[in-house]
């Protein structure tokens, strides 16, 4: 299991924690949204081995937990429907494993827990009001501290290709946090003389705004990265 799964169960088993003995006497189970960005076919392998690890915690889909799915299949901007839907349906808890998901949850309900997994840096995105006291109804991990990771990747990706003056990158500008990792970027870009060029694409590498087709296979960049 990976920490992402690990995470999961070990966040989902302290929110459903609190109400066990009444779902046992009652004999209902939970139900729980599951609010994602890209295909469930991308993240397969990793939805396994967390029902698994549900399964191996008592908690067996389909018995005393249901999992309202629903998959925004690359598109950020259907995330706010699907999280409305998912509030309509009255779920226990909502699973966002990203920060645009879990922003998505946000807007959409105030009462509803929700566990973020790996969001990156929810304080300047606006899920918490700090990591010290999150606040509201969001509990969950961050991916990074901060946005500043992602310009250390372009110090890291430079001394590795130390002739590179040129960097593609391919983001997701619908993704609100995309916005403070490009900023970051930009600014250590600009101290190691490197010259960026954005492309953006969703999560499935569909491009937006722009043609299909490998575009930064023909700009010439010696070295690209990708950020979503």
């Amino acid at each position: 299991m990976n920490r992402l799964n690990a995470g999961l169960v070990l966040l989902i088993g302290l929110l459903v924690a609190p109400l066990a003995t009444e779902a046992q006497q009652s004999g209902r189970g939970y139900r729980v949204g599951y609010l994602s960005n890209p295909t469930r076919e991308s993240v397969e392998h990793g939805l396994a081995a967390f029902l698994r690890t549900l399964r191996e915690l008592g908690w067996i889909e389909g018995q005393n937990l249901i999992i309202e799915y629903r998959w925004a299949e690359g598109n950020v901007e259907r995330l706010p429907a699907l999280a409305t839907e998912l509030v309509r349906r009255k779920v226990d808890v909502i699973v966002a494993p990203a920060g645009s998901a879990a922003l998505a949850a946000k807007n959409a309900t105030s009462s509803i827990p929700i566990v973020m997994i790996f969001a990156s840096d929810p304080v300047e995105t606006g899920l918490v009001a700090s990591l010290r006291q999150p606040g509201g109804n969001i509990t969950g991990t961050t991916f990074t501290p901060g946005p500043e990771i992602f310009g250390k990747q372009l110090q890291i990706l430079k001394e590795a290709v130390p002739h590179a003056s040129r960097v593609a990158i391919l983001s997701n500008p619908a993704d609100r946090s995309f916005a403070l990792q490009v900023k970051q970027v930009e600014s250590t870009a600009q101290s190691l003389g490197i010259r960026l060029q954005l492309s953006s694409r969703d999560a499935n590498d569909n491009p937006i705004g722009g043609r299909r087709g490998n575009n930064t296979a023909r700009t010439g960049c010696p070295a690209l990265a990708a950020f979503s």
